[in-house]
């Protein structure tokens, strides 16, 4: 029999949540002033979907706020195993031991689902949406971009992207613990597709083709999901069939 969940009170909780989020702040900073130190280098990668297009500043503070905020994004990015970690220690005391089993089994997955959809974005998603942004309307008048606003689209684009790619692998620990099926995934299909489309126009630039762009992929991995939650569905009842012989 497995070891039943632990059980905390109310200032419990609220005093580990604390300690966890401490940690993750801490985390985040130390990884922060690491990416900082290496501002230049990031840029560089950065700048890569933008190909020849030149970048400009009008305001005095725009550099410096625009490099705090790719060394704060890159340091989250950097920071997500060890976030993933720290979320993991949190919600551990109220799983069971089956349960705890199936976490550690998807979080190298998650680390990786994270970086696959960083690198569709990176080579896919935003070099495509910056070339039409720029095409559109560019015989009418040329483009002058503000670093501030392409640091911004091309750190979106690419934080957003890792993290629905982790759909499947949170979909796939959902469908091994019981919480969700595959019949009823299926059923949401609709109201997935719709939320989907939503949710990409809002996380987007505001285009039309940026949003199909991430939006086809989202639906693709839904589908995914649903086929991952069906052959988990069949292995839980042929083990519980198994186990009651």
């Amino acid at each position: 029999m497995s070891k039943p969940p632990t059980r905390l009170s109310i200032l419990g909780h609220l005093a580990d949540m604390r300690k966890h989020l401490l940690r993750s702040v801490i985390a985040v900073g130390i990884t922060t002033a690491l990416a900082f130190v290496f501002y230049d280098r990031i840029f560089s990668i950065l700048l890569y979907p933008a190909g020849e297009m030149s970048l400009i500043f009008t305001e005095v503070t725009e550099m410096i706020s625009t490099i705090v905020m790719v060394s704060l994004v890159s340091g989250i990015m950097l920071a997500i195993p060890y976030l993933t970690y720290e979320f993991m220690m949190f919600v551990s005391p109220a799983l069971t031991a089956r349960e705890k089993k199936y976490f550690y089994l998807i979080l190298p997955w998650m680390v990786i689902m994270f970086a696959a959809g960083v690198v569709f974005s990176y080579f896919m998603l935003t070099p495509a949406a910056i070339k039409f942004l720029l095409g559109f309307g560019g015989d009418i008048a040329t483009p002058q971009i503000k670093v501030s606003n392409y640091v911004s689209v091309v750190a979106r684009l690419l934080l957003v992207s890792g993290l629905v790619f982790e759909m499947p692998v949170v979909t796939t620990f959902l469908a091994r613990i019981g919480v969700v099926s595959a019949d009823w995934l299926a059923g949401k299909r609709k109201i997935v597709v719709v939320g989907v489309f939503v949710v990409a126009a809002i996380l987007t630039p505001p285009d039309v083709f940026t949003q199909i762009l991430l939006a086809v992929p989202l639906v693709i991995l839904y589908e995914l999901s649903v086929l991952l939650a069906r052959v988990l569905g069949k292995k839980r009842k042929m083990a519980d069939e198994d186990g009651g012989t």
